[in-house]
């Protein structure tokens, strides 16, 4: 996975096409982003750290209006 922008994991999470599920573990928060059965991207919010990966062909998963920006 590798680092991607805010905008495009929030692209990502609310394409009603993709499934995220949401884990908390005392001050670690992830939120991984599904298409189908396969992992396309996660937030991992650690104390005050944020970070959003997407796998390398994320962005065949962007919704059109991302892509055009």
């Amino acid at each position: 996975m590798k680092l991607i922008m805010k905008t495009e994991f929030d692209n990502l999470r609310i394409n009603s096409d993709h499934n995220y599920d949401t884990d908390s573990n005392g001050e670690k928060q992830v939120v991984k982003v599904y298409c189908g059965e396969l992992l396309i991207a996660k937030k991992i919010k650690l104390k005050k750290s944020v970070g959003y990966f997407g796998v390398a062909t994320y962005q065949q998963y962007l919704t059109q209006e991302d892509i055009l920006k």
